[in-house]
């Protein structure tokens, strides 16, 4: 709601008329004294989810209204001024509430319509970011409750179940709190788990040098048993996700915990390849959330590292010295790689122009929060004459309320 009690505007005019051998030039200044505007926004949802401004109440009223002539007939109008002010007011009157209702309907929805609501975050999987119901509006509040989940996108219609907590939201020292919950790190994770991108191939070259050898010196009673012609070929180390990782949110920190097989194997040129020893790895990771500009990042560090057989107790004891090695390679060779994809981090509903800025983070029980304020790094005049509709430049004809709206 917006209302604004005995205002004052100034109005210039130039006038110009010709009639026959008649002519007439000059200018009017006018004043208007004891505006009142209030205005009101019903915000709602749409079918698609998105965010609108679904209607527009009104009262505007002018108290008094001035006006200084200048030109070829000054005196002539002097004399005419009250008639002329009464109408000068009456038609100002009869436009206020117009322009305010084309503004909310027309320009604040094409400012909304920036807002992305479901977007892909790259090949593989999307973000839906709808509304789940109607924004709810208090004293101090403006509450919107966003779907927040991501999807694969080869099945545009799956979703996962929220079991979360829902979070709850009480600070206000910032301007805009958005808080996470594990739902959704979760679906993120089983989005990409599902689209097949939680594996890992290494083969030849690609195996560090230092862990090639310790592998092979490690299965050497197994190599020697095979033919020459194998002996000899390229490892393949390959790492594959046995289950979607998933993510706990404790008011101490954020972690990931990942289940993963791996296997090692012999590759050797246009014949099958040859295993040689497959192990379950458990693997935490801690992640440290950061809001940029209007992306949401993520900085990965490998804590906890443990890898045995699911074979036997005897053979999980063998995997020991391959602890410390497969550990540094997997923070040298695949954290980075993880980490150079969620910096890059997935885009937060703003519309555009406006980005966060003066973020703080805060962890509680099964969820986060990001309290951020807001910046406008583009003018709201220059993204709405951007993303007006065509159709849309002039708001009597089409888009006006009726002229009762106004109070007179």
């Amino acid at each position: 709601m917006l209302q604004i009690t005995n205002a004052s505007l100034g109005l210039r005019f130039r006038r110009q008329l010709l009639y026959w051998i008649f002519y007439d030039g000059g200018y009017i200044n006018a004043s208007a004294e004891g505006v009142s505007i209030r205005t009101a926004l019903q915000l709602s949802r749409d079918p698609n989810g998105r965010m609108k401004v679904s209607n527009v109440s009104c009262q505007a009223s002018v108290t008094r209204m001035h006006a200084a002539f200048g030109g070829t007939f000054r005196k002539v109008y002097d004399f005419l001024s009250t008639f002329i002010t009464s109408g000068m007011r009456f038609l100002l009157n009869q436009q206020i509430c117009p322009v305010l209702y084309h503004a909310g309907t027309v320009l604040l929805n094409s400012l909304l319509d920036t807002v992305p609501v479901r977007s892909s975050v790259d090949e593989l999987v999307g973000i839906d970011y709808s509304l789940l119901k109607d924004p709810v509006a208090s004293t101090s509040n403006l509450d919107m409750d966003f779907r927040g989940s991501f999807f694969p996108l080869a099945e545009g219609n799956w979703s996962l179940p929220n079991r979360a907590v829902e979070p709850q939201l009480q600070e206000e020292e910032r301007m805009v709190y958005v808080a996470f919950s594990e739902f959704f790190f979760d679906s993120a994770m089983e989005s990409y788990f599902r689209a097949g991108a939680l594996q890992l191939s290494l083969v030849g070259d690609k195996v560090p040098h230092d862990l090639d050898m310790l592998l092979r010196a490690t299965y050497f009673g197994s190599i020697v048993l095979l033919s020459p012609a194998v002996i000899d070929s390229p490892l393949k180390l390959e790492l594959q996700a046995t289950a979607p990782p998933r993510c706990t949110i404790k008011p101490s920190g954020t972690t990931i915990s990942v289940t993963a097989s791996v296997t090692i194997a012999l590759v050797p040129p246009d014949q099958p390849e040859v295993q040689l020893s497959s192990m379950i790895m458990d693997a935490r990771l801690s992640a440290k959330m950061a809001l940029r500009g209007k992306a949401l990042r993520t900085q990965l560090d490998l804590r906890r590292f443990r890898i045995y057989s699911n074979q036997s107790a005897l053979e999980s004891l063998a995997l020991i010295p391959l602890q410390a090695p497969l550990k540094t390679m997997l923070q040298i060779g695949v954290m980075p790689m993880l980490n150079e994809r969620t910096w890059r981090g997935v885009q937060i509903p703003l519309p555009e122009g406006i980005n966060f800025v003066r973020e703080v983070v805060m962890n509680h029980a099964g969820f986060l929060t990001i309290g951020a304020d807001l910046h406008f790094a583009k003018g709201l005049r220059e993204v709405i004459e951007k993303n007006r509709p065509a159709n849309a430049r002039d708001p009597w004809p089409s888009s006006a309320p009726p002229s009762s709206t106004a109070a007179v």
